[in-house]
């Protein structure tokens, strides 16, 4: 039975999320002529990011469907002032006459300023929503490719699907699986060079940054890498840009040779410290979606994230245990 969105979000379980739509009319993404279309995901989904208090973690657009690992900011949300919220609500709809009045600088009675509260209250929590997120991404393409098409009807199939993303060995997966979409689809042979990619963006940026790690160089529409776990810890992701792209290479190499049996024994940093197998960890990054659903992390943390769902049953045990702590 399908879950309420609620039921499968929970700020107490995690802030991160990976979302999955898959476009209906399956043909009308597919082939040179419907190439640009992927440009206007990337596009619209990295331009949404920068109304929304939501980070993009990772993404990948290819020929009939995208991938998108989101960060929900809470605490960016909470920080805004009442005006930032309805600016940046007003960059997405018309909003009301009240805030378009309070934006002008009019003076409004106790009564309007009252009920605009409850408004901006709203306004605050769909920016950080992943469903309006994604919402008006595939409703803003849908109507694109409608227009384009000459027709009416859906575009996408259904909702999107949501894998909540519980710790970092969830994360790290997700977003390597998310990025090597073009090379398991022989589309691209390296990361650098596959298109309307996160890991694109990150190395073309990379290539011209003084100092890799710093997050002031890196690639400002993505979430920032803030360096590996310690005790006073900035926001971003939580481990060194270039231990990411170091996995992301070589999982890339070995996906793209196919060569399971020739796995280098000198392992990235990175997936030492994740403390999973290379069997373990080729498997994630190239079955990740398949092999798990709504909710994705270690034994320990699946069942706390169950708990603040208010699930009954805790589902993906066994690949959970498996593959992120068997040996």
């Amino acid at each position: 039975m399908t879950k309420a969105r609620s039921e499968q979000v929970s700020l107490e379980a995690t802030p991160y999320y990976h979302c999955v739509s898959r476009c209906v009319r399956r043909a009308f993404l597919c082939g040179e002529s419907f190439e640009h279309r992927r440009g206007w995901v990337e596009d619209k989904l990295l331009a949404l990011a920068e109304v929304f208090c939501i980070d993009v973690a990772a993404y990948a657009v290819m020929s009939n469907h995208y991938h998108v690992v989101l960060h929900i900011n809470a605490s960016q949300a909470e920080q805004l002032s009442d005006l930032e919220v309805i600016e940046r609500w007003h960059q997405l709809f018309k909003g009301n006459l009240l805030s378009q009045r309070y934006c002008r600088g009019e003076i409004l009675i106790k009564a309007e300023k009252d009920a605009l509260g409850v408004v901006i209250d709203s306004w605050r929590q769909r920016l950080q929503d992943i469903s309006w997120f994604m919402r008006l991404i595939n409703e803003g393409i849908a109507r694109q490719a409608n227009k384009e098409d000459q027709c009416t009807g859906r575009f996408w199939e259904g909702r999107f699907k949501s894998q909540a993303l519980l710790d970092e060995q969830a994360l790290f997966a997700c977003m390597a699986y998310v990025d090597l979409n073009p090379l398991r689809g022989k589309m691209a042979k390296t990361p650098e060079h596959s298109h309307h990619t996160s890991v694109k963006k990150r190395i073309t940026k990379a290539k011209t940054a003084r100092q890799l790690n710093h997050p002031q160089q890196q690639e400002k529409s993505l979430m920032n890498f803030a360096g590996n776990p310690r005790r006073i810890m900035p926001e971003g992701l939580p481990c060194r840009l270039s231990d990411y792209l170091e996995l992301v290479d070589w999982t890339g190499r070995i996906v793209r040779k196919d060569k399971r049996g020739a796995i280098d024994k000198n392992l990235p940093p990175l997936l030492s410290r994740l403390n999973i197998t290379a069997d373990h960890w080729l498997t994630l990054s190239t079955q990740f979606e398949g092999r798990f659903g709504r909710v994705v992390g270690t034994l320990q943390h699946l069942k706390q994230a169950c708990t603040a769902l208010h699930y009954r049953r805790t589902p993906g045990m066994a690949n959970c245990k498996l593959l992120f702590e068997g040996d």
